[in-house]
């Protein structure tokens, strides 16, 4: 698997074959593992895609606590309108700078 900061700005495309838009932003779970379940481990949930080539959004408008301020709400809810939400479990294959999807476009959820 490519890293996460490598996900970032590849093209997604569907299981049609129709461009879906760019990686914006990838959204991570925590998961705890170890032996006395203090170390913590993330793995990739998903990716969020947008057709628009706008700005990435890498996290840095959320605070630990994953709250954001009402003003970058706003202008990523303008910015990402009609972005899409891609569960990594949707996630057919990697490389080349490509992203191709088991589902078609139409089955995506909506951020």
């Amino acid at each position: 698997m490519a890293g996460v900061g490598d996900l970032i700005g590849q093209s997604v495309w569907d299981s049609e074959g129709v461009w879906v838009g760019q990686v914006v932003d990838v959204r991570m779970a925590r998961n705890r593992r170890g032996t006395f379940g203090m170390q913590q481990q993330f793995t990739v949930s998903g990716l969020v895609v947008s057709h628009r080539r706008s700005p990435v959004m890498l996290g840095l408008t959320r605070d630990p606590g994953n709250r954001t301020s009402w003003l970058f709400k706003l202008v990523f809810r303008v910015l990402y309108s009609g972005s899409s939400f891609v569960s990594w479990d949707a996630v057919a294959a990697t490389g080349n700078g490509e992203i191709v999807l088991r589902k078609p476009t139409k089955a995506l959820q909506r951020v």
